[in-house]
């Protein structure tokens, strides 16, 4: 069965609040610790066949990433149409990598070349589900980084 494809909230498209747009695999790793977060989401379809949605504020993209040899094929395709939209990739501010330790050097590497296409930062990298200082981590720092790029209203 697939996963619901979560929206963002409306009402939080205008409070600047920090989003995430993310893709999880059928292990359902990435899902459980975007859900983890309390972040408001956008899950990207489990199939590329899927409807892609498309952002009117800024985001945050995380993925996990695949492990073949050499690092081919390790950005999600549902990531990749998710991008192709140019609108989608406007608003793109930062990428969160997933990913195994196992993978070596190859560890979030789709985060970093979606970073590199985009001229975004890697904002983080956690393994598998994370921990709960992974997830703290992910909490503090977007809205930390939300407030230093004058994405975050002024009063919090």
């Amino acid at each position: 069965m697939e996963s619901q494809v979560f929206q963002a909230k409306p009402e939080n498209e205008q409070t600047g609040e920090p989003c995430i747009v993310y893709f999880s695999s059928v292990s359902e790793n990435t899902h459980k610790f975007i859900v983890k977060t309390g972040i408001d989401s956008i899950r990207l379809p489990l199939k590329t066949s899927g409807e892609t949605p498309l952002v009117h504020r800024p985001y945050v993209l995380c993925v996990p990433s695949y492990g073949r040899p050499g690092g081919a094929g390790s950005v999600p395709p549902q990531a990749v149409k998710f991008l192709n939209q140019p609108g989608n990739r406007k608003l793109l501010r930062g990428v969160i990598g997933a990913g195994n330790t196992n993978f070596g050097s190859l560890f979030c590497i789709a985060a970093d070349k979606i970073a590199a296409k985009c001229d975004v930062p890697v904002l983080y990298k956690f393994e598998l589900m994370g921990t709960t200082e992974d997830v703290e981590n992910v909490q503090e720092g977007l809205k930390a980084f939300w407030r230093s790029n004058s994405l975050y209203p002024a009063t919090l």
